[in-house]
């Protein structure tokens, strides 16, 4: 007679992987199935968290060896200093190439105009597309998660774009039990989101797992801010204050980093990981619900960005 021995449901196997392992694992089989099936991918390249949880996976994807992609970098003129200068040391530790599409350039060459509200987030689109097309990337990976914004919840982990890096909805392509299909026409390339069933909660505890260094501005710091449309933005050349704000020092950290113009920091004490984790955990706001500006342009402007090449 055969016994069945019961399992207690609130048990776990000890070779069940943990959420974070799981997500781990995922995020590093689509680095390495793009490796397979590119000619020239890139990474997108901020300094910002995503960007940094991103390269950090790509890192132990192919370790011991180097990453085998360059990084991408499109600098508005107007990001923090503090995110640049973690930009380039970290490129410098890793032996990384680092490629840059400066929105500076082509407003200094009549390409590109300054907008009336002074932020160049709108701006990056033609940069970034031209420089897909100049140095013919054929994948680029982005840090974008489902979880920031509708429009972003719609893509798909492999994101065709047209020959002129614009991305229709409709051509969404079915991916079942992770496979991914990364056929393309010359011209066309694919972006690549392996954060995409990440959470900025789940950002933040793989970040703390794994002893991963931020720059200082996503901690709580005293810093030099004005209120402009509910936001508390930092002054500077890109064009704020104006008359009638106040620039004033507040206690203050980032959930998400970008543009200086649009993007927003939070009243915050928290300075360390443990309580950032605490404070994301609390939050009924979503990071670039709570501190985008540009996404506040419209009820679509994310999506319309995104149609037009942008991420």
């Amino acid at each position: 007679m055969t016994t069945v021995a019961k399992v207690d449901e609130g048990t776990h196997s000890p070779y069940a992987l943990s959420h974070l392992d799981a997500l781990e694992s995922e995020a590093v089989h689509i680095f390495r199935e793009v490796a397979g099936e590119f000619e020239n991918p890139v990474i997108l390249f901020s300094g910002g968290k995503d960007s940094i949880v991103m390269l950090h996976l790509a890192l132990k994807a192919f370790a011991p060896a180097p990453v085998p992609f360059a990084l991408l970098h499109v600098d508005t003129g107007h990001n923090f200093p503090e995110v640049l200068e973690y930009r380039d040391r970290v490129v410098a530790a890793h032996g990384l190439r680092l490629h840059v599409a400066s929105v500076q350039d082509y407003i200094d060459r009549g390409v590109l105009k300054e907008r009336p509200d002074g932020t160049r987030n709108p701006l990056q689109t033609l940069p970034l597309t031209e420089k897909i097309q100049s140095e013919k990337f054929d994948a680029v990976f982005g840090g974008g998660r489902r979880d920031e914004e509708k429009a972003r919840a719609k893509e798909r982990v492999f994101s065709l774009r047209d020959e002129f890096s614009q991305w229709d909805p409709r051509r969404q392509r079915p991916e079942l039990w992770n496979l991914y299909n990364g056929r393309h026409a010359p011209g066309e390339h694919v972006r690549v989101f392996p954060l995409s069933n990440w959470t900025e909660l789940d950002v933040w505890q793989y970040i703390a797992r794994e002893g991963i260094e931020l720059p200082e501005i996503y901690f709580a710091h005293e810093r030099e801010v004005f209120q402009r449309g509910g936001m508390w933005l930092t002054a500077g050349d890109w064009g704020g204050p104006k008359d009638g704000e106040t620039v004033e020092k507040r206690q203050v950290r980032y959930r998400t980093v970008g543009d200086m113009s649009c993007t927003g920091a939070v009243d915050s004490g928290a300075d360390t990981i443990e309580k950032v984790i605490a404070e994301i955990a609390a939050s009924r706001l979503t990071e670039r619900g709570a501190t985008r500006a540009d996404d506040k342009l419209s009820e679509a402007a994310m999506e319309d960005r995104k149609r037009e090449g942008y991420f």
